[in-house]
């Protein structure tokens, strides 16, 4: 029951349509994205800190890109209220984690994995421009 309660105590209200290409996710699974794009912002914040504590080569700085790239993908689907792996897998979910169901329409599919992979590369832009930014701070020395 507290899975329906926002921090207040009062219910949430649940996304109860699928809209193509706009809305495949309902609060629990938003709840979920949010969660990834934490961890991935822990991650991207502890990669850049420890390549700094350690002085890396802007080589090493690269795999910034990675945590970088969960982090905006999980802000992004939360964002969105859209999923990525369900807009390429054509399904949607507004109840219970892990139950999906799956979107009839061919025409409806084919919006969603387009707008699935314009979501996959604004997750790569932002991702990189993090990155790129981590490549711009000084190296320092040991």
């Amino acid at each position: 029951m507290s899975d329906n309660l926002n921090n207040e105590g009062a219910p949430i209200a649940e996304e109860i349509e699928y809209i193509p290409g706009s809305c495949n996710i309902g609060a629990r699974e938003i709840r979920r994205r949010q969660l990834v794009a934490g961890v991935g912002l822990f991650l991207t914040l502890s990669t850049v800190y420890g390549f700094l504590s350690q002085h890396s080569s802007r080589v090493t700085r690269f795999s910034t890109f990675l945590p970088a790239l969960v982090m905006s993908i999980g802000y992004l689907q939360a964002r969105k209220k859209f999923c990525l792996a369900f807009g390429f897998s054509g399904l949607f979910n507004f109840g219970k984690l892990g139950s999906t169901q799956r979107v009839i329409s061919p025409a409806d599919r084919k919006i969603d994995r387009q707008a699935a992979l314009r979501l996959l590369l604004q997750a790569i832009a932002i991702a990189a421009a993090v990155t790129a930014f981590a490549l711009s701070l000084p190296l320092g020395h040991k």
